[in-house]
């Protein structure tokens, strides 16, 4: 893996995606709005070069979140083609095969474009371009098109743009750089109102989003004066709420940013999963420098960012509490 994306890194994945006929774009499973963004924008600039595209999402991960349902999915697919052994598959935001839930799409004779940010992605790809310090895949793929001299659409700009904003919190986290501010820039030129973006993706919140809210709120517990901030959202939770599974989106944000916590951690049952023997999902969040909660998920088997990571799991709620504070003590 090249450490910061290095110049014939770039030009191999370009030549695939001039070269390549057919292709189909992938991401990670439960996606989020870089993950969506940036398959979505994939998918058009394929489409705009000419090439025989699909576009793959797995059944299990509809419905989508409410705030990316504006998607146009063209081309979707939610099962492996017929002819996907003649196909070129382009894995965009995604740190490991595991994180795909097609198994088919995990064979060792694919021909994979690995285009990733994340630092810990294990280069599993044939060609491999991860630029970890670009603030999303979004970025990646704004570059990517200027290259290949693709125009925007309005549907590429938008998907790029909700990448991006997502990716860095709209400009807030630590990963946020000059060029994420260009590429917000050029973006606009291209089309994309901000204020409509936000509305759609921040705002018209469903009712059971905002009750899920409250009780993730109510149950807010600290240890170790405070650098462990965590709360749970049980089955019930959601079902007296009236919430689907993403409505617990958010909710870590308002634990991160209470004084003095190094991780917030939000525990959540899976539901109507855990066939896998994992019923629980935890995300975690850095609250500033102090922890890389990428390590504490990676020791569960899971991944992401220094600041974001998450990973499912069968651990008690009792043993991810000691679990969560024995990895922060080891960092601090």
């Amino acid at each position: 893996m090249a450490e910061n994306g290095s110049k014939p890194d770039r030009d191999a994945v370009l030549d695939e995606l001039r070269n390549a006929q057919k292709l189909i774009v992938v991401t990670h499973e439960n996606p989020d709005g870089d993950a969506l963004g940036s398959l979505v924008a994939m998918q058009e600039i394929l489409v705009a070069l000419g090439k025989d595209s699909l576009l793959f999402i797995g059944p299990d991960d509809f419905p989508l979140p409410y705030e990316y349902r504006f998607f146009p999915l063209n081309h979707l697919v939610t099962a492996p083609p017929n002819d996907l052994e003649e196909r070129t598959i382009v894995f965009l935001d995604c740190g490991n095969l595991d994180r795909n839930p097609a198994e088919a799409l995990r064979r060792s004779s694919a021909r994979i474009i690995n285009i990733d940010h994340h630092h810990d992605n294990t280069a599993f790809g044939t060609v491999n371009y991860v630029l970890a310090g670009a603030s999303c895949t979004a970025e990646i793929v704004w570059d990517l098109a200027k290259a290949l001299g693709v125009e925007p659409s309005s549907t590429i700009a938008e998907a790029l743009y909700v990448g991006l904003i997502t990716d860095t919190g709209r400009f807030m986290y630590e990963n946020t750089g000059r060029c994420a501010h260009v590429m917000a820039a050029e973006l606009i030129e291209a089309g994309v109102d901000v204020h409509e973006i936000y509305r759609r993706v921040y705002e018209g919140i469903p009712y059971g989003k905002l009750a899920l809210l409250a009780r993730g709120l109510a149950k807010i517990e600290r240890y170790d004066h405070g650098q462990l901030t965590l709360t749970s959202l049980t089955e019930q939770d959601f079902l007296e709420s009236g919430a689907e599974e993403s409505y617990s989106e958010g909710v870590i944000d308002h634990l991160r940013a209470l004084n003095g916590t190094a991780v917030a951690a939000l525990i959540r049952d899976r539901l109507g999963a855990g066939d896998d023997g994992r019923p629980r999902k935890v995300s975690l969040r850095a609250g500033d420098n102090r922890v890389d909660v990428s390590v504490i998920a990676r020791a569960q088997g899971g991944g992401g960012h220094k600041q974001a990571a998450g990973f499912a799991t069968a651990l008690s709620r009792e043993e991810l509490v000691a679990f969560l504070r024995e990895q922060i003590a080891s960092q601090l």
